[in-house]
């Protein structure tokens, strides 16, 4: 069976923690145009949210993990 090549377009957007964790890079919508989003909005915009279940599994997958 040969080697699943990484997805080069996931690997740019994405990393996987330690524990296995898909994480983005970034969030969207948290770059500009900030005085009309509540702060409660941008608190959470902060930081970003892992990715989960069966898409985790298969970015995981497509990252060589």
């Amino acid at each position: 069976m040969p080697k699943i090549k990484t997805r080069k377009s996931i690997a740019k957007r994405f990393k996987v923690s330690k524990t296995g964790k898909v994480i983005p890079y970034g969030s969207a919508n948290s770059s500009h145009i900030m005085s009309k989003k509540d702060s409660k909005r941008r608190r959470r915009l902060r930081h970003p949210t892992p990715v989960k279940g069966a898409q985790a599994k298969s970015m995981r997958r497509y990252m060589g993990e």
